[in-house]
């Protein structure tokens, strides 16, 4: 059963075409941000403010070493967990195909706006909007995506099913950067 890590800012799809992408494949999913959240019993957002970003980034780095040592299937990763170049290594090295769904900031702004949870499970890790900070951000991830990603594609537009249904086609094909 193949391994397909997704990486992506929040708010790319990561989790919902993980899901429709591990159905096609009859294979299991699992969001590295979920877990993170079910094993320190609190949210992401509440453990930034507790215990300060450097913790939730040993924590979040722990966790994708664990994951890629064991999960199989499908993996969402958090969106910032390209961050820390010990988790590029670990992706570059275990984490094939590791695939990038993108998107425009103002695309990824719009669906965090819309996303209820945003405000309880997402910290502003700048200091401060959530909304605000996403476009400095997606321009600074941006090459580290870049630099572990296998595969590209552009969520902007599609649906999950859709997204799906084209990352599944490319792992049976030829792999060129972009996914069609």
């Amino acid at each position: 059963m193949p391994r397909v890590t997704l990486i992506g800012y929040r708010g790319s799809g990561k989790s919902a075409v993980a899901a429709v992408l591990a159905e096609r494949l009859g294979c299991p999913w699992c969001d590295a941000d979920e877990i993170l959240e079910q094993e320190v019993g609190m949210s992401i957002a509440e453990l930034v403010a507790q215990q300060g970003e450097s913790a939730f980034r040993d924590t979040e780095t722990a966790i994708l070493d664990r994951l890629l040592d064991q999960a199989r299937g499908i993996l969402a990763t958090g969106g910032g967990v390209i961050l820390r170049e010990a988790n590029r290594q670990a992706l570059r090295s275990r984490g094939h195909p590791v695939i990038w769904l993108s998107a425009p900031a103002e695309v990824l702004r719009g669906r965090l706006a819309a996303d209820p949870s945003t405000a309880r499970r997402r910290p502003a890790l700048g200091g401060g909007d959530v909304f605000d900070e996403v476009a400095a951000a997606v321009v600074h991830r941006e090459p580290l995506y870049r630099e572990v990603a296998d595969g590209v594609i552009d969520t902007a537009v599609d649906t999950p099913q859709r997204l799906a249904k084209r990352i599944h086609a490319w792992l049976g094909g030829p792999r060129p950067e972009l996914i069609p």
